[in-house]
């Protein structure tokens, strides 16, 4: 079973933060969906990810495409179908405890400066860690990051 990583963005953007963490997966040799709730959000991200490492270069890809199944990143609003090992919740997307047995690492980012996304986030913790998912929460405030609550799961 995998584990679910909280992280409550409060200094860097989430565009700066989901590409530091894409780039760490795919070093990992992860494959990786980002899911979120609107083509708004995913349009806004794909666009943000080709500018982004300025040293680099992060492939992925929007979701219904020729090629999804080999993206080895790709933005999507539902189901991913390029066999991520991660998952990557923006916007407070939906992640099920099922999901999580099946990924090596679940991320959900969220805004510590929206009152609905904190909201969210504090229920996906305590349903998942209440289904028996092994959690951490991750906080930027200090201007470093640091663990500041884990749940141990089943």
């Amino acid at each position: 079973m995998g584990e679910a990583y909280f992280y409550h963005l409060t200094r860097a953007p989430l565009e700066v933060t989901l590409a530091t963490l894409l780039g760490k997966s795919l070093q990992a040799d992860w494959r990786v969906a980002v899911r979120g709730r609107t083509d708004a959000m995913l349009d806004r991200l794909d666009a943000q990810l080709w500018l982004r490492p300025e040293d680099g270069f992060l492939p992925h890809g929007r979701a219904g495409g020729p090629h999804d199944t080999a993206q080895p990143v790709l933005l999507t609003t539902g189901t991913a179908s390029n066999n991520p090992t991660c998952l990557v919740s923006v916007e407070g997307a939906d992640v099920t405890s099922d999901e999580i047995s099946e990924m090596t690492r679940v991320m959900v980012l969220f805004d510590g400066h929206d009152e609905a996304a904190l909201q969210t986030a504090r229920e996906q913790w305590k349903a998942l860690t209440g289904a028996g998912v092994a959690a951490k929460y991750w906080s930027e405030e200090s201007g470093k990051w640091e663990m500041k609550a884990e749940s141990g799961g089943a």
